[in-house]
């Protein structure tokens, strides 16, 4: 499974394409999209949208993993951060591709065993797994993390997927047993409507 990773940020972008075979990892290419502060933030964000879907058309994966935000130290800050995640998430959702969204802390913990671990303890582990350092911007590594941890739960993804088919087979399945069967009496036996015999006529005759 080829798996791409997305460390969305308005200045750079982290990307990171990742396979696992036979237990071990192995990084197909990585890079950062990057933008200039300086540049009008609806171009900003064209650029991340266009660079991604470049990356989508390259490499093909099979998956896309992006590192979701759930909170941030300024609120301006987050506003900027979402705006580049939207644009992200956009890209990979019409790639058509299964997209999956890791916070930080399930990102830290699945490669470097701790959910409070830094950039630095998390980029070392992702050298060690890969046996190799990620060449590019952290914000590259950080991406090849992110699609790593995918790989760490995609086992619970694809469990959660058989559940939920035998869940609706088993719903269907209830569903029919409860409705009434029809049941329809054959046309022999059905009841003919009760006909209502004509009164005779009355008789001239005189009654005795």
């Amino acid at each position: 499974m080829k798996v791409l990773g997305i460390d969305p940020g308005s200045r750079s972008t982290g990307w990171g394409v990742v396979t696992r075979e036979h237990g071990r990892y192995r990084l197909l290419a990585a890079g950062a999209i990057r933008t200039s502060s300086d540049t009008p933030m609806p171009e900003r964000l064209l650029a991340i949208h266009q660079g991604l879907v470049a990356v989508l058309v390259t490499h093909a994966p099979d998956v896309i993993a992006i590192e979701a935000i759930f909170s941030h130290k300024s609120a301006t800050s987050a506003l900027v951060l979402g705006q580049a995640r939207g644009v992200a998430l956009v890209a990979a959702a019409a790639s058509g591709r299964p997209v999956f969204e890791y916070n930080a802390m399930t990102i830290k913990s699945s490669v470097a065993g701790s959910g409070r671990a830094d950039k630095e303890a998390v980029g070392r582990m992702v050298a060690v797994l890969l046996g190799g350092a990620v060449e590019g911007p952290h914000d590259a590594v950080d991406a090849v993390a992110v699609a790593m941890t995918h790989h760490a739960h995609a086992h619970r993804h694809a469990a959660a997927e058989r559940l939920a088919v035998v869940t609706a087979k088993i719903d269907l399945a209830r569903a029919a047993a409860r409705r009434p069967a029809r049941s329809a009496a054959p046309a022999a036996t059905r009841s003919a409507p009760a006909r209502i015999a004509p009164s005779p006529p009355p008789s001239d005759e005189a009654d005795e």
